[in-house]
């Protein structure tokens, strides 16, 4: 049996990608200078990478996912628009014998089949996949944006702003505000 793209594609870029493949921990430990080497911040960087590397892999595996995902729905629409041109084809030949001999003609409206039904509702399944996978990428990027404004409001409150200036800024812009207000009266 052939291996599928999800399959290729995991064994050149998932298989050889995690840490442990790429260096062991006593491999890692030994690039340091002697002294450092039984530092317990050398295993805990180790981990911090490993960490890291596991999200990169964790990454990149969801987007083998996306795109194998993505190749069936563009092989579903490959099929529907031949599916569609076929039917295109017969529909005309249908139109050109009721122009010629009129409704007695015995020509049939095309109707579905069992045969014609399952691909559609493939297809449709497909498209409604795609179309919810789409909507989870834009509620994730919402959530994401929602949580990044909670955590600098959380760094206002306990007076750790992400401007360093902010407090010269406020100062500044409050003393502008004051002499304004006196310049009026």
């Amino acid at each position: 049996m052939a291996p599928t793209e999800a399959k290729i594609l995991s064994n050149y870029l998932l298989i050889p990608a995690q840490l442990p493949t790429i260096v062991s921990l006593q491999e890692f430990i030994a690039l340091f200078p002697r002294p450092l080497q039984s530092s317990p911040q050398v295993r805990s960087l180790y981990r911090d990478l490993q960490s890291q590397r596991n999200a990169l892999v964790d990454s990149v595996a969801s987007e083998i996912d996306h795109e194998v995902k993505r190749g069936k729905a563009l092989r579903r629409e490959v099929i529907r628009t031949k599916r569609e041109a076929e039917s295109q084809e017969y529909d005309d030949e249908v139109e050109i014998e009721r122009m010629l001999f009129g409704d007695a003609s015995n020509a049939q409206s095309a109707k579905h089949t069992i045969n014609t039904i399952i691909p559609d509702l493939e297809s449709a399944v497909g498209e409604l996949e795609g179309e919810l996978e789409r909507l989870q990428r834009e509620e994730a990027s919402l959530l994401e944006s929602v949580q990044q404004t909670v955590g600098n409001l959380s760094d206002l409150r306990y007076g750790r702003p992400g401007n360093s200036q902010l407090r010269e800024q406020v100062l500044d812009g409050l003393g502008d505000l004051q002499e304004t207000c006196k310049a009026k009266k």
